[in-house]
């Protein structure tokens, strides 16, 4: 999930510009490429939804199944991975390069590959696999973006319009400019440029909220959980939330180094319709295993769960936790286009309300913003995105503390360590 790549480099240099003469232009491009990225996501979002309802409810209803039963996951998810693997083999361009070697911002794919991408995407979320549609999606807008920007303003740096459609799609996706604002921020400080860094996040902090904007106004997101609010920090709160962090990252980690092997293998098998049809059957398995709650890209089922963190069992909340991980590596690792994001929160909440059960003491609020904490510092390698992540899922502000004091270790676990992405060898990134 690694976004230090050129394609944020940011606006080209032009040191002879006075900065309000040169950011005012690119305000325009900015807002319509947010518009477009958010629009694109929620049409693709929509489809999704519509076809997850005729899958899980009209034809098993129509069939006298069970919706969720055991034999209906298994032959829907087994079906999913076969039908995916023969878009991938038939459709231009095969949906893109092989998604555990990309990270959620990439350099732009050709565009006749977009309606492929799209399509498989739309057929991933609504057939139950563990993978959001982060990175498909931003994908897919940067695609489009540098296309029609090359074409519409040919004169304009590349770099612009990669940024733009980088942070309108993650504005949309968070429904907010902030997390596309400290996403890019992390990467454009460690670079050299002209300008200051709000310079520089200028065009791309426009379309991130021209895209969370239009995402608002139409679909009205929310990540907030709706947890009992976290009051005020005490003393004893300082080590339950260094260990859930530690906790959280430690899973993480085991998908991490689970990672290369569980791609080796499927790769194996040397066609990916064989892949995928595989991938979905053991995906079909895991859902058979864990329950219902832990398919699909988990922010619904997510709520779900924090509706009544007494509603299961903390060795309940423990399976969920350890079959969404399993699923997640099953399904990023076998050829299914998706993100790795919402279903590590789906496994960070159920971790946190895992330590919540055993030890009731810990604030709710603050085990499941601490578990998100950790595994998403493993899984994606952003402290920022980490952060924001798990603050917004109360509301809170007063568990802002408290996070960035479970961040330093967990922190100190995951750098320097593979990340969940691999090269064109096979190896992982570091």
């Amino acid at each position: 999930m690694a976004t230090d790549s050129p394609a944020l480099a940011g606006p080209g240099p032009a040191p002879a510009t006075a900065p309000v003469r040169r950011l005012l232009p690119v305000i325009v491009p900015a807002l319509a490429v947010g518009i477009l990225c958010a629009l694109v996501l929620l049409g693709i979002s929509l489809l999704a939804e519509k076809l997850q309802d005729v899958l899980w409810q009209t034809l098993p209803d129509a069939l006298s199944v069970g919706r969720y039963s055991a034999l209906w996951m298994i032959v829907t998810l087994t079906a999913s991975g076969l039908v995916v693997g023969l878009l991938i083999r038939a459709v231009p361009g095969h949906a893109g390069p092989d998604p555990a070697t990309t990270g959620l911002v990439d350099p732009p794919l050709p565009p006749g590959v977009v309606p492929g991408l799209l399509l498989v995407t739309v057929l991933t979320l609504a057939g139950g696999v563990s993978l959001g549609p982060e990175n498909p999606i931003t994908a897919a807008n940067i695609a489009l973006a540098f296309w029609l920007g090359r074409r519409l303003a040919p004169g304009t740096p590349a770099e612009l319009w990669l940024s733009l459609a980088a942070a309108g799609t993650i504005g949309a996706l968070f429904g907010t400019p902030v997390a596309a604002a400290l996403i890019l921020s992390e990467t454009l400080a460690s670079r050299a440029g002209p300008g200051a860094l709000w310079d520089r996040l200028f065009g791309p902090l426009a379309a991130g909220t021209a895209g969370a904007l239009t995402m608002t106004l139409l679909a009205h997101p929310s990540f907030d959980l709706s947890l009992p609010a976290y009051t005020r920090p005490h003393w004893g709160d300082l080590l339950s939330s260094v260990v859930i962090a530690l906790a959280g990252a430690m899973l993480g980690m085991l998908a991490v180094y689970a990672f290369p092997y569980a791609h080796r293998l499927f790769r194996t098998l040397k066609h990916p319709v064989l892949a995928l049809t595989a991938g979905g059957l053991l995906l079909g398995l895991l859902g058979a295993l864990g329950g219902r709650l832990t398919l699909f890209k988990g922010l619904d089922e997510v709520k779900e769960l924090a509706a009544d963190p007494s509603g299961w069992s903390a060795g309940q909340f423990a399976v969920m936790a350890v079959v969404k991980t399993a699923a997640l590596v099953i399904a990023a690792s076998c050829g299914f286009r998706g993100g790795r994001i919402f279903p590590a929160v789906f496994v960070g909440v159920a971790l946190g309300l895992c330590a919540h059960a055993l030890v009731p003491s810990v604030p709710v609020a603050l085990a499941v913003t601490c578990g998100v904490l950790g595994i998403l510092l493993a899984i994606t390698r952003q402290g920022w995105l980490s952060l924001f992540t798990a603050a917004v899922l109360v509301g809170d502000a007063a568990v802002l503390p408290m996070l960035c004091v479970a961040s330093l270790p967990a922190w100190l676990l995951v750098t320097g360590r593979p990340q969940m992405q691999l090269r064109e060898d096979g190896e992982p990134l570091r």
